[in-house]
């Protein structure tokens, strides 16, 4: 008996504070203006993605005690851009990042819920911790949980946030002509939590969203973050966008939902993923060999080495060898507020491998930051990509991607117009919604109470 063919879930991504995004390049544009996010919500909704995904920073990152200002600067509050785009946009799903270490439920819950009515259910939330110190100076309890209380909180902040979330139950609202007062049964909204974290109780002041609850993305790839998504993830923001990693990630996570009596479709593999078009595979090819220059600049390759060395690395030549001194070990790093520099824990044996790998080939710092760093996932012909997108799916290296153009506004527009059709063509891709919430999109259950499929309009 042939394996059934699975549908493609797609999504955008906006990026958030980087530097992958070609600034050189006079077709970006901004990433405050709204103009911009406009433009590329509407790119996905034409295209019939999913949803789009904003990723967030509560802190401009520094080097050396200078902003890095090699990356995107600043970027409009998540929750503000996304009840905007709900205004401009009818199907895409919103999905925002929204920290669990640094806020409190009763704040977050109440935001969602809110977007959740706002954009008819359409709603998403991508659950993150914060691991450093230099994040935690922003807030008022300061520093920084170790990883075992990041994910406690984390697990305890969303338990706690369904608590209000599901304090509103059934559809039986009585509205008071007079006073224009909704009014129902006392107990609605009323919530209790006593825990570790947090010890609440009162009443939830946003009624039942459409969906219920928002759907829930989980980003974490310790043992820690694999275990959480599998209890209580509708999905995971993946890096493993490689077959062969792809694969493998996917397998494990999948087996892990049995002991939390879930079934594998209760969880979606998204990994991230980028992509570079040309009319053939060669032009593609050179294109992105263009756009890593592009986006490693000698400036860049300096700061990205120095998150492995540990050290002020701006007296070197980019164009030149590797440093001979050896990295600095400790935790006090260079880079603060850097994800990457987590990456490297073995930041010795990172660089005698990269000595290794730059002697091998004749390679400068910039040579080896650009062929060590994040590589573009798809590279080729619009057929070549749809081809390619289809078969890590049809292999179970994913569900889908959520593609993370190297421009922005525009840059999604030619895989919407190019490679979507392809796609659908080939019958693994929806040529339209057929139901109004995110959920639906994803097929992902509604909780008991909140509303099912509609068709699209």
């Amino acid at each position: 008996m042939s394996k059934p063919v699975k549908l493609i879930h797609l999504a955008a991504h906006f990026p958030g504070v980087n530097n992958t995004t070609v600034w050189s390049d006079p077709r970006a544009g901004s990433h405050i203006e709204f103009s911009s996010f406009a433009h590329f919500a509407r790119t996905a909704e034409r295209a019939k993605f999913d949803f789009l995904f904003l990723a967030e920073g509560l802190r401009l990152r520094e080097q050396g005690g200078k902003i890095y200002d090699l990356d995107v600067v600043g970027r409009p509050d998540t929750f503000t851009v996304l009840a905007a785009l709900a205004a401009v946009t009818d199907r895409l799903g919103l999905t925002g990042t929204i920290n669990s270490t640094f806020n409190e439920p009763y704040e977050v819950a109440r935001q969602f819920a809110s977007l959740d009515h706002l954009s008819d259910g359409r709603a998403a939330w991508n659950v993150v911790t914060s691991w450093d110190a230099f994040t935690g100076e922003n807030f008022r309890r300061g520093g920084f949980l170790p990883r075992e209380e990041r994910y406690s909180r984390a697990k305890e902040f969303l338990t706690t946030a369904h608590e209000l979330f599901d304090s509103w139950q059934g559809d039986e609202i009585v509205a008071d002509r007079e006073t224009g007062v909704f009014l129902r049964d006392a107990k609605a909204g009323a919530f209790v939590h006593e825990g570790h974290q947090f010890d609440i109780h009162g009443r939830f002041n946003v009624p039942r969203s459409p969906q219920g609850r928002p759907v829930v993305f989980q980003a974490g790839d310790s043992d820690e973050g694999r275990e959480f998504a599998a209890s209580s993830a509708d999905a995971i923001f993946s890096r493993y966008a490689a077959l062969d990693t792809g694969r493998a990630f996917y397998t494990d996570v999948k087996s892990r939902l049995a002991r939390y009596g879930r079934r594998p479709d209760q969880l979606l593999i998204l990994p991230a993923a980028t992509f570079v078009l040309g009319d053939t595979d060669a032009e593609a090819e050179e294109i992105a060999r263009e756009v890593r220059r592009q986006q490693v600049s000698g400036a860049t390759a300096l700061r990205q080495l120095e998150w492995v060395w540990n050290r002020d690395l701006s007296g070197y030549d980019p164009d030149g060898p590797l440093p001979e001194v050896d990295p600095l070990p400790g935790e006090h790093t260079v880079a603060r507020g850097r994800a990457q520099v987590r990456m490297y824990r073995d930041p010795l044996a990172t660089a005698r491998e990269w000595r290794e790998l730059a002697a091998a080939n004749g390679w400068s710092i910039r040579d080896l930051v650009i062929h060590t760093g994040n590589r573009q996932n798809f590279v080729g012909s619009p057929d070549t990509v749809a081809r390619t997108i289809d078969a890590y799916v049809q292999a179970d290296a994913a569900d889908g991607f959520i593609l993370v153009p190297h421009l922005t506004p525009g840059g999604l527009d030619e895989f919407a117009d190019r490679v979507v059709p392809l796609l659908q063509e080939r019958g693994v891709f929806r040529a339209d919604y057929e139901g109004s919430t995110l959920r639906d999109h994803l097929g992902l259950d509604h909780p008991d109470g909140a509303r099912g499929k509609r068709a699209a309009s």
